[in-house]
């Protein structure tokens, strides 16, 4: 299957150790991914943009393999998905309006102050997690009141902007959101971070960034099978060593994205 997919990919501008780097890139960049909930655009994105692919081709090339991602991940939790599906109507309705909105101001907006932003928090919610010891280690099903409810929206919303204009960690921000709101335990909540972000709110966000540039072929190609390979064997993986494996995972992954995220806004600023 492997020289068949390098047949597939290779060209005169694409050469075959490039084309093996990319696919394995992007399976263990899903592969983290499918076990923190989110964080695949931390080695997946800056790769594409190192191999010499404009920022919005790369950006829309990965979300459209994170809709692989997507349907890896919830191809292994389908079960746990049925139980919220009222839960995910709810994000897809007021987060893919939000999607549209951050896909069509990507192009007007300076990347350096949502990278600084989505950096200071994803590195605040590491700490969190780090020192709230219980978070997201056991499973409820908490009733919240009308104005929780609204600001459950007003965020889904919110962070449906930052998806569709930068990408990266938001599907950690969903995660947190859904254990901090529901009482949700980590392998419920990212089950359906899958189900909504990675397949609906990326799919849409692919397609209107598409727009503003051609994607790669060669290179969709390989993410699209790395990040299905990586998001079902991730998911496999949490499910069998259970929600610690993925607390310990998800802290790690917030951590790496903010830094990383507040590296790319001073590198922009200088």
């Amino acid at each position: 299957m492997l020289y068949l997919l390098i047949i597939f990919v290779d060209s005169p501008d694409h050469s075959i150790y490039k084309s093996i780097t990319i696919f394995l890139i992007s399976f263990f960049s899903n592969t983290f991914s499918a076990i923190s909930g989110g964080g695949a655009g931390l080695l997946q994105l800056p790769a594409l943009i190192l191999s010499g692919v404009p920022y919005y081709q790369a950006l829309a090339s990965h979300k459209f393999a994170t809709v692989a991602l997507g349907l890896g991940g919830s191809l292994r939790n389908y079960k746990s998905i049925r139980n919220d599906l009222y839960v995910a109507f709810q994000i897809l309705i007021f987060g893919l309006p939000g999607v549209i909105f951050g896909a069509y101001i990507v192009e007007f907006i300076s990347e350096q102050y949502l990278y600084l932003f989505l950096g200071v928090f994803s590195t605040l919610l590491a700490f969190y997690s780090f020192n709230t010891s219980d978070l997201g280690l056991t499973s409820g099903n908490n009733k919240i009141n009308f104005i929780q409810k609204i600001r459950f929206l007003i965020f889904i919303f919110s962070i449906g902007i930052l998806n569709g204009s930068i990408s990266s960690g938001t599907g950690l921000l969903v995660t947190i959101l859904l254990i901090k709101t529901f009482g949700m335990d980590f392998l419920r909540s990212i089950s359906l971070t899958f189900f909504t972000v990675g397949i609906f709110w990326n799919f849409t966000g692919a397609i209107f960034l598409s727009k503003i540039g051609t994607v790669p072929p060669n290179i969709l190609f390989l993410l699209l099978i790395g990040s299905f390979v990586g998001g079902f064997f991730g998911a496999h993986l949490s499910k069998l060593k259970g929600n610690l494996l993925v607390k310990k995972t998800f802290t790690t992954v917030c951590l790496l994205v903010g830094i990383s995220l507040l590296i790319k806004s001073i590198m922009i600023f200088l």
